[in-house]
């Protein structure tokens, strides 16, 4: 649907009725619904209404103890009568009857959050409308659709209470409802990838028919998964592992409900068309395995060398199957029979594959090239000469006239059957192709990476739809069900993970190396590998404006103590002053020979330090851009931090020392040796009387300044110590690392307050926020999070309500390492990354379901993702 002016400013107008209403009056009626029950809102405002007319002619409300009905009864007449008509428009237009987040309307959408995203009486109408959908049925679209609008302009709905609303029929990607209260809601055909439902409380949920890319993770033993198969029926999923097993699984549930073992490696398993038999290779055998039985129905003896792949032909009479001895052999499945043999490779055979009509064999093998065989002749029918073993993969399209193969050149080449020649070639990954599969319906191709991710490619328009970003290492093998609805991956992780493939979401790259707080609270800056600065709503997470100018990673971001200028240094060389307002650079300092890692302005705003590669230090004069450079480094210059006062700034260099400056003199005043290896982070508490350090080996030590002593040393980390940062308070130090965890430490005992898990990789930066409630992360899993540290326990009143409910629960709980009274601390509140992420850690099920379309029960995935099933 075209972006029609006159439909964005018709719904516009709509919504902007509510203006006209006495903000009172919409959460007003809600206590009232709730409290009485009532179930016609409309018939309700009706009654309302006439009561005030009497009570105007001068009769007494009989109980005065009813305070919201007597707000309700001293509001205007004008005022009641607009908030029928508010009601009853919203009911009869289409924001009521159509899904306004499906793509038909997404530029409508577009225009129309441009007009209303600052417009706080029309989101209060919006948040008033998804309450509404838990009392009266005939508003449940308009309330989804508002959801849905919310969720879109990023408005702060965290720590809110949602009990028994019901939402249908729309997408709810990427919302927070951290530490929501959705008991008692009803969510059906709702696409919810990418929620935050930390810490939310979900109790007796009926949500049936849900959408998510990420269905579940199947964790079994053993190491990498070499290959994943459905059935046809779509009810098992087999999956080799390395080593000597291989597991079949119950789809829906995810659990294990068989482990074969065998001599050596299982490289390869396929499941026969009608589901009765799998058949797999160990060795130089193959075997089939009765589905039913659970037995060893045949085993194929005649290679004479390791089998490395087989398959089944589409009408289940005959098996495939490839060898390091060079050959191809067709087995008669009732028999065991040998029917042929294809001999024509050079080396080992790695992949075979039947065409859809089983007239046609493709095969791949070491000596680079790909063979295309007659089933009825066993004669080779084609070749194609590929780079030195540049394919991993290859498959079949379902109208066998395409043949995909992954590349080791980071793309996927298809190749047209019918003329043998190349039809195109789908790039996008950024490391090696390891395996591609065609969707049962042709119209999509799945490539999985050593980049760790999965893509899905459309065929028609030869683009990339969807990039799944949820695998911590390379993707090897996947396979859709024949549905085409779900997408099963193994991993070099080990995992195997199940996605739903029609919830298409794709959001632009984000790979922070460095996070920094404004001082006002409102904004959160990163700097990133591709060298653009993103500066971000804190409250929201939405993107405020991106800073284009460096050339390389952005390693550090620092604002200005004044909130006007953003400081930023680069792998370019280079330190950019940028408006904060506006995004325009001001001013480009030039000086250093090479990286600049670390950038800080001292507390009164007029100087600026860098630290460098090239072992320097400059202080440079904000106004006029001079320099003084500081020598005395023996290696990279990593951190520099200014004291409060800004006399003292201390630098931590890759020559394992940190030295103390005299920032009016430029003189060296001290140099502090105590850690064994790389220093990487230096931070000044807020007193200035203490100095924390991060390193390279795995510790944190807290420096004297007066002393120059060693006054601590904090052990926890397995791996080093990237960044350290105080909180504004001094009571508590943030630290990030390679172990992939944050860690929060009490000053005062240097015990462990918190450990922080969520991030998948590397964690680059951590940044308090001003106020003292929020830690900033960064992280080489192309995320930002932002946690929520809030000291002591922190129970919201609707969860006080739960209170006894929790306590039944309280063993289960603590053997969780879960308290009921701070069962809601340090959490990520809000992510800002690339993907959509499902997030469900800390939240409480009880009773109520969740399943998506295909009827796979979703608390397993909920479990994994840290939630607790209070059963």
């Amino acid at each position: 649907m075209k972006c029609d002016q006159e439909q964005v400013e018709e719904v516009y107008q709509v919504l902007a009725l509510s203006k006209n209403v006495d903000e009172v009056i919409f959460p007003l009626l809600i206590k009232m619904l709730k409290r009485q029950k009532i179930f016609d809102c409309q018939e309700f405002l009706s009654q309302v209404q006439n009561q005030w007319q009497v009570e105007r002619e001068g009769q007494d409300l009989e109980n005065s103890s009813h305070l919201d009905e007597e707000q309700l009864l001293n509001a205007e007449k004008k005022d009641m009568i607009r908030a029928i008509d508010v009601l009853k428009t919203i009911k009869n237009h289409q924001f009521n009857k159509q899904d306004y987040s499906i793509e038909d309307y997404e530029e409508i959408k577009k225009e129309l959050i441009i007009k209303i995203s600052w417009d706080n009486k029309i989101i209060e109408f919006l948040k008033f409308l998804v309450h509404l959908t838990a009392f009266d049925e005939k508003y449940i679209q308009c309330g989804s659709n508002s959801l849905h609008m919310l969720i879109q302009m990023k408005v702060n709905i965290k720590t809110q209470s949602f009990e028994n609303i019901r939402i249908r029929d729309t997408s709810l990607v990427g919302a927070n409802l951290a530490r929501c209260d959705l008991s008692g809601s009803e969510f059906d055909n709702v696409i919810i990838s990418g929620m935050n439902l930390n810490q939310a409380t979900l109790f007796n949920c009926k949500w049936k028919n849900l959408k998510i890319n990420e269905l579940m993770q199947l964790n079994g033993l053993g190491g990498q998964v070499n290959q994943v198969c459905f059935t046809q029926n779509g009810h098992q999923l087999a999956s080799s592992r390395e080593g000597n097993s291989f597991h079949l699984w119950n789809v829906k549930t995810g659990k294990i409900q068989c482990v074969l073992q065998g001599h050596e490696e299982i490289k390869s398993v396929c499941f026969s068309n009608n589901d009765t038999t799998l058949a797999f290779c160990n060795d130089k055998f193959v075997y089939l395995w009765n589905l039913k039985t659970r037995k060893q129905m045949l085993k194929i003896i005649g290679h004479t060398r390791q089998v490395r792949t087989v398959c089944f032909s589409h009408d289940g009479a005959t098996l495939a199957s490839g060898s390091e001895d060079r050959s191809i052999c067709l087995w008669d499945v009732k028999t065991g029979q040998q029917q042929a043999k294809l001999e024509g490779h050079k080396s080992c055979i790695s992949l075979v594959r039947f065409s859809p009509n089983d007239n046609t064999i493709v095969s791949g093998s070491y000596d680079n090239s790909i063979r295309l065989w007659d089933v009825q002749t066993k004669q080779q029918t084609g070749k194609l000469d590929v780079l030195i073993y540049s394919f991993r993969s290859l498959c079949f399209s379902p109208d066998c006239n395409t043949i995909a193969f992954s590349s080791w050149d980071n793309s996927i080449h298809l190749w047209d059957v019918k003329i043998g020649q190349f039809k195109d070639k789908l790039d996008g990954h950024q490391n090696q192709v390891l395996s591609v599969c065609f969707s049962p319906d042709g119209t999509t191709l799945a490539s999985g990476s050593k980049d760790n991710s999965i893509r899905l490619w459309d065929l028609k328009t030869r683009q990339q739809v969807v990039k799944l970003d949820s695998n911590q290492e390379s993707v090897l093998s996947f396979c859709f069900s024949p549905d085409g609805t779900t997408l099963a991956s193994g991993s070099l992780d080990g995992s195997i993970r199940l996605w739903d493939t029609k919830t298409r979401q794709y959001q632009p790259k984000l790979d922070g190396h460095t996070v920094c707080f404004s001082p006002d609270n409102t904004t959160l800056a990163s700097g990133s590998q591709d060298g653009s600065i993103c500066l971000w709503d804190a409250e929201r997470g939405q993107q405020k404006i991106k800073l284009d100018g460096h050339t390389g990673t952005v390693w550090s971001v620092c604002f200005s103590p004044d909130n006007t200028t953003l400081a930023s240094g680069s792998w370019d060389g280079s330190i950019f002053l940028w408006n904060v307002r506006t995004g325009q650079q001001k001013v480009k300092l030039e000086g250093h020979t090479s990286i600049v890692y670390s950038v800080c302005f001292s507390s009164d705003g007029t100087a600026l330090a860098s630290g460098s590669h090239d072992q320097s230090i400059c202080l440079w004069d904000v106004q006029t851009g001079q320099k003084v450079q500081l020598d005395g480094h023996q290696q990279s210059v990593l951190s520099v931090n200014f004291s409060p006062d800004g006399t003292t700034l201390a630098s931590g260099s890759n020559d394992n020392s940190i030295y103390l400056w005299d920032v009016k003199s430029g003189q060296q005043k001290a140099k502090l040796d105590g850690h064994t290896s790389t220093v990487y982070s230096v931070c000044f508490s807020s007193d200035g009387t203490t100095l924390a350090s991060g390193s390279l080996d795995k510790s944190i030590q807290l420096w004297d300044i007066q002393t120059r002593q060693q006054k601590a040393q904090f052990d926890g980390h397995t791996d080093y110590v990237r960044s350290v940062m105080f909180s504004p308070d001094g009571t508590t130090l943030a630290s990030g690392s390679y172990d992939k965890s944050i860690r929060l430490w009490d000053v005062e005992t240097g015990k462990q307050k918190a450990k922080l898990d969520g991030h998948t990789r590397t964690v680059w930066s951590v940044c308090y926020s001003p106020d003292n409630t929020t830690v900033a992360s960064c992280s080489d899993d192309n995320s930002i999070r932002l946690w929520d540290v809030k000291v002591g326990h922190y129970l919201t009143p609707y969860e006080n309500r739960y209170k006894d409910i929790l306590t039944q629960f309280t063993p289960l709980i603590l053997k969780n390492h879960m308290h009921p009274e701070n069962i809601l601390c340090n959490i990520t509140i809000l992510r800002l990354s690339q993907g959509n992420y499902f997030q469900t850690q800390g939240a409480l099920i009880l009773k109520g379901q969740f399943v998506n379309s295909q009827g796979i029960d979703l608390r397993y995935l909920f479990k994994q993702k840290g939630s607790l099933i209070l059963e």
